[in-house]
């Protein structure tokens, strides 16, 4: 794939920090390659202490890389820092400002710290689209954490970056502003603005991003389309529930791996690739059970983070 074609490229990245205080050596990323496709959005997801802050502060410029390149918007960050820089926006996790600053004056200093003429600047635009308008000019130590969160993507937007990095940006927020910054993160993702979003809550992920790399221990350990990630996974688990209520399983389902609920649901996990429905179902007429109702469950994101993430720690 082109430079053209890439929003980020990350080659051999390595950082390791070095030994203080008696503490050993940290090595937080270990030939971390990555490539994130113009104009999706990446979910970059992994447990604590996987090397995913590591590897966004190394591209905004704020950790001094041991090893390996990166570029960012085809601009490689060594030899093109400036450019490189100005094509990307980071949304950090903690949340920092001036507590008498308003949210207008600190949008507009941004905008001057990267240089961006006054003619030019689309303050009052960030702040109606993130839903800040009405708090434009009121000090920011009198917002709520969500519109702080709000205001920090703001922030990295001043200078109209093609690339968006939200670390973790959800973190605390309640669902309803949750939902509403996922609607302004899809309404510039329709615009043509890459999203990289690191998250906790996998579902979100899973709903949102077009492609997903899980990273443990600065390394990657999986990266794919998300339907194709999904897809991996073989196991899915069927629920049926009887029209007279059962006392004891019968033999031929307990061979299938069920078992017997509480509530006195049959519940059988699978893999489709070894057992169909279709035999579960003949099983259960062979049986003479009425079945009153059933459903099935997939396997998702979670499922396959935890199998991933737990197999590298064998």
């Amino acid at each position: 794939m082109t430079d053209q074609q890439l929003a980020l490229e990350i080659q051999g990245l390595e950082k390791i920090y070095a030994s203080s205080k008696g503490e050993p050596a940290k090595h937080a990323l270990r030939g971390l390659d990555l490539s994130v496709r113009r104009g999706t959005i990446f979910g970059l997801l992994g447990p604590n202490g996987a090397g995913k802050s590591t590897a966004i502060n190394i591209l905004a410029g704020l950790v001094r890389k041991t090893a390996g390149s990166a570029k960012i918007w085809g601009f490689d960050i060594d030899k093109q820092p400036r450019n490189a820089k100005a094509s990307i926006g980071i949304v950090p996790q903690e949340i920092y400002f001036d507590a008498f600053f308003s949210p207008r004056e600190m949008l507009e200093l941004q905008a001057g710290f990267y240089g961006v003429p006054a003619a030019d600047r689309r303050t009052d635009e960030i702040l109606d689209a993130v839903s800040l308008w009405d708090k434009a000019d009121s000090y920011t130590r009198h917002l709520s954490g969500g519109m702080k969160r709000r205001l920090l993507v703001a922030k990295a937007m001043v200078h109209n970056p093609p690339i968006l990095v939200l670390d973790e940006p959800t973190a605390g927020v309640d669902v309803e502003l949750r939902q509403n910054l996922w609607s302004y993160v899809r309404k510039l993702n329709a615009l043509g603005v890459t999203i990289v979003l690191t998250t906790h809550y996998l579902e979100e992920a899973e709903e949102l991003c077009d492609e997903i790399a899980i990273i443990n221990h600065g390394e990657v350990v999986a990266c794919d389309s998300t339907a194709n990630l999904l897809s991996h996974l073989d196991e899915k688990i069927i629920t049926i529930r009887p029209a007279a209520a059962l006392t004891a399983l019968p033999p031929s389902l307990q061979d299938l791996g069920g078992t017997l609920s509480k509530t006195g649901e049959i519940v059988i996990k699978f893999s489709p690739s070894h057992l169909s429905i279709g035999n579960i179902l003949q099983e259960v007429q062979n049986a003479a059970i009425e079945i009153s109702d059933l459903s099935t469950q997939e396997g998702d994101l979670e499922d396959i983070f935890l199998h991933l993430t737990s197999a590298q720690k064998k």
